[in-house]
């Protein structure tokens, strides 16, 4: 989606909810696996129950300050628990134990590339609160059941300042943002299980004017939804506009089967909420001494990783970036550009064939069918000029576990064969004896005489008419980048 649509433009914020990889719950040590019978792990501290206290769980507060650090965010030295106060079923307490006034986390900025865009959203805040359980349906029925298993789950809730503008930035963001709470290991970034929740604020406005209202899409699971429902929530309040209707505020859900947003209440403001210190809770104190520690232990940021590629192997930052969208994935590139010496080639080969095999495979880094050494070893031979680099593609399809193609018979798959035997195999070996190779470009020249005057006069495309002629007659064996060179020497 554009910037600017029908005349309006679209403008979004995000406030994404990340369940902290604790093994137990914020204020007790009630267990966090999924999966449980329902309400088998809601302990008396996550019901409230009188005569409990809650208890901060250090490893949350550790989780937060690494992700704090992974943004350039501010650590707080001094931050609040609050109360916020709302009727809901699944809401044992009658409150949320969160933080209002005084995140732990101030600040920060996510970096990502649209396209070959440079994009950031800066980060307003990302605090510390405890998730509610969760209500059942069961329509076939028509009773409601609550599960309180989730009830005291750590979260981390990440908003964003109003900083998007198309429903593509916005995934763009939440892709990124996911990879990032994934790197650092505080989240498992499970998307289906409700480890991972975006809720997108999304308003229109004419350009330049004032904020529109706002409308916030809650708990979308998935990035292809994700997309869907703001580019549904958009066509709707502009036709809203356009037809004299005022936007109210409202809490709305995405259904996929529809592809409707529909609203679910009115929603609320801070007031709202009549938030107020927890008095049980002291003030949670985070010294500069633990947040140097927690940094001392994090493994290197993709960021950094990616400021590390541009400058040892001389990348662009695009490239950079998109090979560092994962562990596995900087890892397989790094161990390629070590063996084939060439960084690259190797980039181009990942971000390109690689990535788009596994996209349509639906597989991930970890599982690649092309190994380390094998991949390597054709970036080799790509840069010795022993293949070229269109027949290197016939010979990856091949140890992808696609069919060898020979003339038009397809024969046994290269799986087990080594790099060299394909080639040799497909007889893709690019040609080098140049007595032999000046002998086709001659029969070439001969057979063309039309193309090599005109080139004579000046004409620059019609050298590549017969270097496309001179790279048939040898069957995609000869060099391009020699048959260029003997064909202007031949020609003057």
């Amino acid at each position: 989606m554009s910037k600017l649509v029908q005349g309006y433009e679209v403008v979004i914020g995000f406030e994404t909810h990340t369940q902290l990889s604790t093994q137990s719950k914020i204020f007790s040590r009630a267990s966090v696996a999924f999966g449980a019978e329902p309400n088998t792990q809601a302990c008396a501290v996550d019901l409230a129950l009188p005569g409990t206290l809650p208890v901060m769980n250090r490893g949350a507060v550790e989780r937060a300050i690494e992700f704090g650090l992974a943004v350039n965010a501010s650590i707080a030295e001094r931050s609040v628990f609050a109360r916020k106060n709302y009727f809901y079923p699944d809401l044992p307490k009658g409150y949320q134990i969160s933080q209002f006034e005084i995140p732990v986390v101030q600040g920060g900025v996510v970096e990502f590339f649209l396209g070959d865009e440079k994009k950031s959203v800066r980060l307003v805040r990302a605090h510390l609160e405890e998730d509610a359980g969760k209500s059942l349906h069961e329509d076939f029925i028509g009773q409601s059941g609550i599960d309180l298993n989730r009830a005291g789950t750590p979260l981390l809730e990440i908003v964003t300042e109003p900083d998007m503008r198309s429903s593509g930035e916005a995934v763009a963001y939440a892709k990124e943002l996911h990879k990032i709470v994934t790197w650092i290991g505080i989240c498992d970034g499970n998307m289906q299980e409700g480890s991972f929740r975006c809720d997108a604020n999304v308003s229109v406005r004419k350009p330049g004017g004032p904020l529109g209202t706002r409308r916030e899409i809650k708990n979308l699971n998935s990035f292809k939804f994700m997309q869907q429902a703001i580019d549904f929530e958009v066509r709707w309040q502009i036709e809203q506009i356009e037809d004299g209707h005022a936007i109210q505020q409202a809490t709305v859900l995405f259904d996929p089967d529809s592809g409707e947003t529909r609203a679910m209440r009115t929603k609320e403001d801070a007031a709202d909420y009549r938030y107020f210190p927890d008095p049980d809770l002291p003030p949670l104190v985070v010294a500069p001494e633990w947040v140097e520690r927690v940094r001392a232990q994090m493994a290197e940021l993709p960021r950094v990783m990616a400021a590390r590629f541009v400058a040892d192997y001389g990348l662009p930052e695009y490239d950079a970036t998109q090979l560092t969208q994962s562990k596995a994935k900087a890892s397989y590139f790094e161990a390629i550009a070590r063996i084939s010496e060439q960084p690259k080639l190797a980039s181009n080969w990942i971000v390109g064939e690689v990535s788009r095999g596994l996209n349509e495979d639906d597989l991930s880094f970890q599982n690649c069918p092309i190994r380390v050494g094998e991949l390597a070893m054709l970036v080799r031979l790509i840069a010795d000029g022993i293949v070229s680099n269109s027949a290197a593609k016939n010979v990856f399809n091949a140890l992808w576990g696609g069919p060898v193609l020979v003339g038009a018979n397809i024969n046994e798959t290269a799986s087990g064969r080594s790099i060299e035997a394909v080639i040799d195999f497909m007889g893709l070996r690019q040609m080098n004896d140049s007595s032999a190779l000046e002998k086709i470009i001659d029969e070439v020249i001969a057979a063309n005489a039309k193309n090599a005057a005109e080139f004579k006069a000046g004409n620059e495309k019609a050298l590549n008419a017969l270097v496309g002629q001179i790279m048939k007659a040898s069957k995609g064996k000869a060099n391009p980048q020699q048959v260029n060179e003997l064909l202007r020497k031949k020609l003057g």
